[in-house]
């Protein structure tokens, strides 16, 4: 990378690398900097920083970034007690099955950390979701939510006009057969009760009887 901004090593040690620039201008000084700061130097790419902490009788890594397919390269590190939270990650080096078990963990971490009790079946249940296509999908409207078939289902989680205009442009109907779309139109939903429909006689009220 500094070699694009025509620059040279002018000194350097353990500790510091001093570079040249070949044109002494301030806005090649500055591209300089900026493509310097990126550079990879030393280290694992991607991990910024790194604390050591004894922990019992050894001593636990914790970095700022990761690199996992890089870190199990190191002589020394346990692997199958090496995680990270970069659920993408995981997908890439370990395969999906193993991003379905992280986002099971992370999602009851979290929880667990607010003090909410949740039963991990409906954790299981999202992350089945998740990973169900063979690839990691957001929820939101850039992953599953997004592509629903029903054009109401879209359109009730987010961005409802655009989802109801694109719906139109394409000439997209909807069944009305959920919950949440039967109460967007305001008619009786298919479950419970909703399912039966009743026909009833009424009797008049019969003419007292004169004494």
């Amino acid at each position: 990378m500094l070699a694009k901004a025509r620059v040279k090593v002018a000194e350097y040690s353990e500790d510091s690398i001093k570079v040249k620039v070949a044109k002494e201008e301030l806005r090649e000084v500055r591209k300089t900097i900026i493509k310097a700061m990126q550079a990879h130097v030393k280290g694992i790419k991607g991990v910024e920083r790194a604390v050591v902490r004894k922990e019992g009788n050894e001593y636990v890594i914790y970095t700022e970034g990761s690199n996992l397919k890089e870190v199990f390269k190191i002589p020394g590190v346990d692997k199958t007690r090496t995680k990270t939270n970069n659920i993408l990650e995981i997908e890439k080096t370990l395969g999906i099955e193993a991003a379905r078990k992280a986002i099971i963990e992370e999602m009851l971490s979290t929880l667990e950390e607010q003090g909410l009790k949740v039963d991990v079946r409906h954790i299981m249940l999202v992350a089945d979701a998740m990973t169900i296509t063979g690839e990691v999908k957001a929820i939101g409207r850039h992953g599953i939510s997004g592509e629903r078939a029903s054009v109401l289902d879209r359109a009730a989680f987010e961005i409802t006009v655009d989802n109801l205009l694109m719906a139109g442009l394409y000439g997209e109907y909807d069944e009305l057969n959920g919950v949440v779309k039967n109460i967007i139109v305001g008619q009786p939903i298919k479950l419970g009760t909703g399912m039966v429909e009743l026909i009833m006689k009424r009797l008049e009220k019969r003419k007292a009887r004169k004494a």
